[in-house]
């Protein structure tokens, strides 16, 4: 709202976020659930059948710290292969309940962050590459250690002391992070690494590695329904009870998740179209200057590049 004048979500997303979501029909994604329904065992719904599914690969409690703190010495290392960082740059890790998100990046300056994990949500394995990568190495830590050292400190452009949720860095900062999560471990290597390190580490049956990632990318396919639900639900078409069932019904949450997401929608709104929009908009543009999945130097250079000078989301296309 803005001198009592509330904007659409599609309004939100151009005006702040430099960014024009799409439009998708419920049936775009009803056809990735068909095959999910084929795919998944087990009677049931597709939504009821696909979370029994993801129960046997939640890491258990005891196993959080040892598998995620593998996943980021891992994220690191491979980080470092690539970019520079300061030698005193790092971050801590710290566990948290009661919030509407599942990781957070807190950047506290002179190039150490504080990531939050929230521990309401149950940790599938496949989350814990993503929030490793995702809040920290090549994703947000990098994004704002870059940010303060190449430009803060290093040309004296102290606006870049600030990052401003709301405004249109953001749609670079969350698709840079998720991006990243490719960039850092592509295709086949992030399968073997998760079936050789990670799932013995949590006491998972690594047999069972490439079952699971046929699902788990199906799975991501449905991510661009939050940015049709969060549209009808901040635009007056859905009310919280059809937004939660929406996300039980073509995202396939739990009730649980599902309330959770909309509590999220509630305090970002149009955020959401960053996660995933930012993404294609950052992947797209990188493979369109040749960093493409078979060219890994180059894709690197322009991720860095990416990550450490300022750019609208309109200039990416």
């Amino acid at each position: 709202m803005v001198e009592g004048v509330n904007f659409t979500f599609d309004e939100e997303a151009k005006f702040i976020f430099d960014a024009d979501p799409p439009n998708l029909p419920d049936s775009f994604f009803e056809k990735i659930i068909e095959e999910l329904d084929e795919l998944l065992p087990g009677e049931g719904n597709v939504s009821e059948r696909l979370n029994r599914f993801k129960e046997d690969f939640i890491v258990p409690d005891e196993k959080v710290d040892a598998v995620f703190e593998e996943a980021i010495r891992e994220a690191r290392k491979r980080t470092q292969n690539h970019i520079q960082l300061p030698e005193n740059e790092k971050f801590e890790l710290e566990y948290v309940t009661g919030k509407p998100w599942t990781g957070y990046n807190w950047y506290k300056g002179n190039s150490h962050s504080l990531i939050q994990l929230n521990r309401d949500i149950p940790l599938t394995i496949d989350r814990v590459v993503d929030v490793a990568s995702h809040e920290g190495y090549p994703g947000h830590h990098v994004y704002n250690v870059l940010l303060e050292n190449r430009l803060a400190k290093g040309r004296g452009w102290l606006e870049f002391t600030i990052n401003p949720l709301y405004s249109s860095q953001s749609m670079i900062s969350e698709g840079t992070a998720n991006f990243g999560i490719e960039v850092a471990f592509p295709g086949e290597e992030r399968i073997r690494y998760e079936r050789e390190i990670l799932f013995p580490l949590a006491g998972l049956d690594s047999t069972r590695v490439e079952e699971y990632y046929k699902v788990f990318e199906l799975t991501e396919k449905l991510d661009y329904v939050q940015n049709e639900i969060a549209r009808g639900y901040l635009n007056g078409d859905l009310d919280r009870e059809q937004a939660e069932e929406k996300f039980v019904r073509l995202r396939l949450f739990t009730p649980e998740r599902a309330a959770q997401r909309v509590r999220f929608i509630d305090q970002y709104r149009a955020y959401v179209i960053n996660y995933n929009l930012g993404k294609d908009l950052v992947k797209e543009y990188i493979e369109s200057r040749g960093g493409t999945s078979d060219n890994p130097e180059k894709r690197w250079e322009e991720f860095e590049a990416l990550l450490s000078s300022p750019r609208l989301p309109s200039s990416l296309k």
